[in-house]
């Protein structure tokens, strides 16, 4: 999804003026996983490391990191609370925007979760409704959207679930490759998650989940991303916001390079 505009009143860096001057004397100080592509690694190689430099940059700061995991008990709740919340750093660089623990931006990005199967199959696949779901070999990230969605239809018993948001060491490669053998027919998973190896998989389609259901209120599988701060911390999350209404451009061209799928209403 090219282009995603999301408008955002705020005046631009220059604006800014002599408050980004003792801002630039201190770091930028980001919390991020060491080893966790295609989202950062100590190598500076996944998107949110570029989208840290490409903002450390625009702010006039040297980027610092944090590294913790963000996998394992607790999650990413976890990982929030002994970074974050603990003040061993400022920011975030992915995080559903209204998140109600930290401040979240204005999103810099909107992506979705998303059926992947073999374009061979030709599966007619529409919505979490469509019933041809039920008749195959599902896979999917565990406490996630689309798992509860699978539990809310009854379909969990043929479902195979990975535990790669959880699991260190574990790459969302994994389930392409679950599906490549065969040993899934249709993956659902987040599409920023397994954009940056789909380039290996070029039998593969990939269709949005879109915010529907044929019974019931509809269920969320489109979030728009944003970068977190602390509570309390308006200054920062302002400036932010600054960084993102300038460099839009920059970000999504960075967030495209590394095959994270853009969501266009």
């Amino acid at each position: 999804m090219i282009g995603v505009a999301l408008a955002i009143a705020f005046t631009g860096l220059g604006s800014l003026g002599s408050s980004t001057l003792s801002a630039q004397r201190t770091p930028f100080r980001v919390c991020a996983d060491p080893d966790y592509l295609p989202f950062s690694n100590k190598a500076g190689q996944g998107f949110e490391n570029k989208i840290a430099e490409a903002v450390a940059k625009a702010l006039g700061q040297p980027l610092e990191y944090t590294w913790a995991n963000s996998r394992g008990t607790g999650g990413f709740g976890e990982f929030l609370g002994r970074t974050l919340d603990a003040k061993r750093c400022d920011a975030v660089i992915g995080i559903p925007y209204g998140n109600r623990e930290e401040l979240t931006t204005q999103p810099y990005y909107v992506s979705y979760y998303a059926f992947v199967f073999k374009k061979s199959r030709n599966y007619d696949i529409k919505s979490m409704d469509s019933p041809v779901l039920r008749k195959l070999k599902l896979g999917l990230e565990g406490e996630t959207p689309v798992e509860d969605g699978v539990k809310i239809r009854g379909m969990l018993d043929r479902t195979t679930i990975f535990d790669v948001g959880s699991t260190s060491g574990l790459s969302p490669a994994t389930m392409l490759d679950a599906l490549e053998k065969g040993q899934i027919d249709v993956l659902m998973t987040w599409a920023p998650a397994i954009g940056f190896f789909l380039n290996r998989y070029a039998d593969l389609e990939v269709v949005a989940v879109p915010n529907t259901r044929t019974l019931g209120s509809p269920e969320q599988y489109v979030f728009p991303m944003s970068m977190g701060v602390r509570m309390g911390d308006e200054a920062l999350k302002k400036r932010l916001e600054q960084v993102i209404a300038s460099q839009q451009t920059e970000l999504t061209a960075i967030l495209m390079q590394h095959g994270v799928r853009l969501y266009t209403p």
